[in-house]
């Protein structure tokens, strides 16, 4: 299978299970003299955090007139000034990327300014208030096991046209993939992807070939070759959605191998019971999964995580073939 997008429709094959087992140049975005007022902090209700920044609610009804809420991303008072002045950097490239950026799968931008306490504030769509990793924690505290296989196929395909969308048209990396940067609105009514702060610019090949290119990603979710300082690729967003769709089914963190909770061993698991060399070892593999778990319902799901987590990134499909399977399949 060609390791490039828009080589067509993946076929039947390319989904079955296998026997064996930078930085965007930034530049400023002016900022706007607002129409609007952005509270400060205490005035706005708190509904996610991240590294270095937390992100509000911000209710708007003007002159009494009822509009649609925005997310508003801050950066956290707690961060020193070197911490301050990266973070400030990223939120400004973020805020540069995501006003060209227009796609149901991909949250929205508002605007790029200050709030009244002064912080610089990038406002953008409010496409849920959870995010895929809150319904991953609270399905796992509340002991329901694997998301049914028809809503990660369906969170699969939305995720999927949002990559192929950044991909294709814009020539964009995501870069960071994972459940905490996918947004939820209701009972999955809308999927949308967010954080594109720590994005890489593509080439025509599908390639990051910027020499000064860094990729940042989340330790968990990085495939080898982002871990090796290889060739990265739009597969680097493929392996990292491949561990998402690992997430609902097992509701954990790719690679931590924690065990599971234990009415009768309550909080028994320590520090020092974490093997670092095990992990450290398995970053950029193919975590396994309990087959016990996951009836003939999950087939299709299974299916492509394997092929999405192939080490090597020529084997995955890209996000276009993926769309194009899955639609096939039926998936709404």
């Amino acid at each position: 299978m060609s390791g490039r997008s828009g080589d067509g429709a993946m076929s039947a094959e390319a989904f079955k299970t296998p026997l064996k087992g930078g930085r965007r140049k930034s530049s400023d975005v002016s900022t706007p003299s607002p129409t609007f007022a952005i509270p400060a902090s205490p005035f706005m209700q708190k509904f996610g955090y991240g590294t270095g920044v937390s992100v509000y609610l911000m209710k708007r009804s003007p002159k009494g007139l009822s509009q649609s809420p925005w997310a508003v991303k801050k950066i956290s008072k707690q961060c020193d000034k070197s911490s301050k002045n990266l973070y400030e950097e990223r939120l400004n490239v973020e805020a540069k990327i995501l006003k060209d950026l227009q796609h149901p799968n991909i949250v929205g931008y508002r605007a790029f300014t200050k709030s009244k306490d002064g912080s610089m504030c990038l406002a953008m769509e409010f496409g849920g208030d959870k995010s895929l990793n809150d319904l991953i924690e609270s399905r796992n505290e509340d002991g329901l096991g694997p998301f049914p296989a028809d809503v990660i196929l369906k969170v699969a395909l939305h995720m999927a046209r949002g990559l192929k969308y950044l991909h294709n048209e814009k020539k964009i990396l995501h870069g960071d993939m994972k459940s905490s940067n996918v947004v939820i609105k209701d009972d999955f009514v809308t999927i949308k992807l967010c954080d594109v702060g720590v994005s890489l610019h593509l080439d025509e090949n599908m390639t990051v070939n910027d020499p000064k290119a860094q990729y940042i990603g989340t330790e968990s979710w990085k495939a080898k070759e982002t871990l090796e300082e290889g060739v990265i690729t739009d597969k680097a967003d493929i392996y990292a959605f491949g561990l998402t769709l690992w997430e609902m089914m097992v509701l954990s963190i790719p690679h931590l191998n924690l065990p599971e909770e234990n009415d009768d061993e309550e909080d028994s698991f320590t520090e020092e019971d974490f093997d670092e060399d095990a992990y450290y070892e398995a970053l950029g593999t193919r975590p396994a999964l309990n087959m016990d778990k996951l009836d003939e319902s999950y087939q299709k799901v299974i299916e492509l995580f394997y092929v999405c987590t192939s080490e090597n990134p020529k084997e995955r499909p890209s996000a276009t073939q993926i769309v194009q399977a899955l639609e096939a399949e039926g998936v709404e």
